[in-house]
């Protein structure tokens, strides 16, 4: 088992992503931002002086956090832009040596129904399959994570990714399920209509229950933390182990399972402060909460560990 994270929380620079991973004792970062850009979409130069600054340090980049069929792409847009996507990353992961990348299965459809045709689920799986099939000819593995895609509207619609695509993996993210609607629970009546109409219904997922029905499945781990405030309609991103994340029982049910896989930390706290008008205290908070955050994980992985 090893500690990871997205230390693009922490600072868009790689010369202080690199600090703040060996400040933590770790030797990975998840990569995904870059002054912004993804990783597999910055520039060559850019991505050589990053590649550099990874090899004077000796800190690896253990999973590429990729946009790669991610809720920013629709099902609907060409799947060339996909595969461009892919074309740039593989090169970049095996320079890397990188072998792990985050993928989703697209966007919700909010103007359809959470059923498998309105969500376009055979096309889905069509695209899905090649990606896997891609990567995994390059000795790369891909993890589907649950987010905002057709496989986070609900534990259900994971498994229906699964049973279609059975060498399919998955990153599970601990928060997600915080803040998501569970589509798997949803009325029969709701699910005939489109889901911006009832999106709201559903109950919110449960973060241990996705966990335990996935389980088999989970390549990976995102440690994310939170509760949704239902009286403001808002979003709120904890320390681990404060909110509804399950993050105690997740980690002491997979470590005491003899998980050897990663772990990283994906804070999301410190979006909170975006709105001091001062970038060098923004950058400094962010800065301490990704290395707090970390210093969290590494005590309660400890503490499980004794006990």
């Amino acid at each position: 088992m090893y500690l990871t994270g997205f230390a693009d929380e922490a600072s868009q620079e790689i010369e202080k992503q690199i600090t703040v991973t060996k400040a933590l004792g770790w030797e990975n970062i998840e990569s995904r931002n870059i002054k912004g850009t993804n990783i597999h979409n910055i520039s060559d130069e850019e991505f050589d002086y990053v590649f550099g600054k990874l090899q004077d340090s000796g800190v690896k980049i253990n999973c590429f956090g990729s946009a790669i069929a991610n809720w920013s792409h629709s099902i609907k847009e060409p799947f060339d832009i996909t595969l461009e996507e892919i074309k740039r990353a593989i090169p970049r992961m095996k320079k890397l040596g990188t072998k792990l990348i985050r993928i989703m299965s697209y966007a919700i459809l909010y103007d359809a129904p959470a059923t498998k045709e309105g969500q376009m689920f055979d096309e889905r799986v069509k695209r899905v399959k090649e990606i896997i099939k891609i990567f995994e000819d390059e000795g790369i593995t891909p993890v589907h994570e649950n987010c905002m895609n057709y496989g986070g509207l609900g534990w259900k619609y994971t498994l229906d990714l699964i049973e279609a695509i059975p060498n399919l993996k998955l990153v599970f993210d601990t928060g997600n399920p915080v803040f998501s609607h569970d589509f798997s629970k949803a009325s029969k009546a709701d699910l005939e209509k489109p889901i911006e109409e009832v999106k709201n219904k559903p109950p919110m997922q449960n973060a241990w229950e996705f966990y335990i029905k996935v389980k088999p499945y989970i390549k990976y781990i995102h440690i994310k933390d939170g509760y949704f405030d239902f009286d403001n309609k808002t979003q709120i991103f904890t320390y681990p182990n404060i909110g509804k994340g399950y993050i105690k029982e997740i980690l002491t049910d997979l470590i005491k399972g003899g998980y050897d896989g990663g772990i990283s930390i994906e804070p999301h706290v410190a979006t909170v402060y975006h709105d001091n008008g001062d970038e060098k205290v923004k950058e400094e908070l962010k800065y301490n909460a990704y290395f707090h955050y970390g210093i969290i994980i590494n005590q309660l992985i400890d503490y499980i560990n004794k006990n």
